[in-house]
């Protein structure tokens, strides 16, 4: 009895034991994952540091070299012209190619079910019309323009100066009196005619030997430019037949490199960014197309000198929103008072009509509400862009500025549903607040109330 005790006290020492140095392996375990944790975050935080130190010190000196990376990146555009036109091409002409697409598939598949590769049909039959068309509009419209143009210019040089002395001498007998005024302004127009002729006569020539000189090198840029834009019209052909391939590539890509929830923003606003720009450009080349051919028509019946280049500068300067019209009519303006005053103020009455027409009527019909900006964005976009990239930054500030707004939009309203608030602007007016518990809550004004209980007074009425 004695000797099964002893065992029995033995095997609970031994198991006393073993569970020590259970214990002691599992605390030891637990200070090691510790440490190893400490050590990964630490190592994490240096990296972090390292990270943006190192970015810091990349970035002073990219801004010390900042005119060599200047001139690299211009290199690398001016070798990549050809691509740049080619991808433009194709997002000019992808609307006609679909347009084609959504019609002729069908006809194919009702008419010739037996035949095969039914979408490279309809997708090279799309290519080959739009690619046509594009090439039929460039060339009507270079016949038609430049001799015109050149008709233009060319009258516009040798009549500015006898309009001009016309002008004077209409002004002297306007202003035939002694005055002080009259005299004052007869010699301030005076002299501004003789600075006008001595420019003409001395520093446009100049300028026109400057540039018979550079005609060389500018004819040499011109073939450049054409055998770039041929390159990227085949280019478009390519992106154009395999544009489905490149769009699941991106997407793939896409899905590859981010996590799932910022790829689905990522494509998101890639899609609206498409909706926006897609739709103001062409929008804008066709409701400026139309303006000028309009322009053109109605000039021709008032019977107005440089009607071509006139309605050129209106149609152009009207793809820029906003100040494009007032831009393109001052200068058509002045150039049809030199011929003839009066019919420099019907133009004015002529191009304020038109651009009643085109904001009211033409636009909305053409160009919707394809931004989404109130007029004080685009007036800010246009001023942004213009200030910072020239004509460019003028011509795609809008839309540009549109996807920017867009992006702060989606920002705003997922913190505002993380904090279970309304994401409409209409919410929060001058009656609404929010109490510091985050509650949401709209004031009632009198008018309200009443309305209120009568509803509520007349539903008591009827259950009773």
């Amino acid at each position: 009895m004695s000797e099964y005790r002893q065992d029995e006290h033995t095997t609970a020492k031994e198991a006393s034991k073993t569970h020590t140095d259970q214990s002691y392996r599992h605390n030891s375990w637990e200070e090691h994952e510790k440490r190893r944790y400490s050590f990964k975050e630490q190592a994490i935080k240096s990296m972090t540091m390292f990270f943006v130190v190192a970015s810091c010190i990349l970035f002073y000196f990219a801004l010390l070299r900042l005119g060599q990376i200047s001139s690299v990146f211009k290199q690398f555009l001016t070798v990549a012209k050809p691509i740049i036109y080619g991808l433009a091409i194709a997002y000019l002409l992808n609307p006609i190619v679909k347009w084609i697409d959504r019609r002729m598939i069908p006809f194919l598949e009702k008419h010739c079910p037996k035949l095969k590769k039914k979408k490279q049909i309809s997708r090279g039959v799309g290519i080959f019309v739009s690619v046509i068309l594009m090439i039929a509009l460039i060339v009507t419209l270079l016949n038609m323009m430049i001799p015109e143009l050149y008709g233009s210019i060319r009258d516009m040089i040798f009549n500015v100066p006898s309009q001009m002395n016309r002008f004077i001498h209409e002004f002297s007998k306007m202003h035939s009196s002694d005055s002080t005024v009259g005299k004052m302004l007869e010699s301030i127009v005076e002299e501004a005619s003789d600075f006008v002729q001595n420019w003409m006569k001395t520093d446009l020539m100049e300028k026109v030997n400057l540039w018979m000189t550079q005609l060389t090198v500018g004819m040499i840029q011109m073939v450049r430019e054409v055998f770039n834009f041929i390159i990227g019209i085949i280019v478009s052909i390519y992106v154009l037949f395999s544009k489905e391939k490149f769009q699941k590539q991106t997407k793939k890509l896409i899905y590859a490199v981010f996590r799932p929830g910022q790829a689905n923003m990522i494509l998101q606003i890639g899609g609206k960014s498409n909706e926006i720009f897609g739709g103001f450009i062409i929008g804008k080349i066709i409701d400026s197309l139309i303006i000028g051919v309009i322009c053109f028509i109605g000039l021709s019946i008032l019977n107005m000198p440089y009607t071509m280049l006139v309605s050129v500068i209106v149609g152009v300067t009207n793809v820029i929103p906003f100040f494009g019209p007032y831009i393109g009519a001052i200068p058509s303006a002045v150039l049809i008072a030199l011929a003839d005053p009066m019919k420099g103020v019907y133009f004015l009455i002529f191009i304020l009509l038109l651009q009643q027409f085109d904001g009211n009527i033409l636009g909305p019909k053409i160009l919707g509400n394809s931004t989404g900006l109130s007029a004080f964005w685009v007036i800010v976009s246009i001023l942004l862009g213009g200030g910072l990239f020239g004509i460019l930054g003028m011509l795609f500030g809008v839309p540009a500025f549109a996807v920017i707004y867009y992006i702060v939009k989606l920002f705003l309203d997922n913190q505002l549903e993380k904090k279970k608030l309304p994401t409409e602007s209409e919410c929060y007016n001058g009656d609404s607040y929010v109490d510091n518990d985050g509650t949401y809550f709209q004031k009632k004004d009198n008018m309200t109330e009443n309305e209120e209980q009568k509803t509520e007074e007349n539903k008591k009425e009827k259950e009773e």
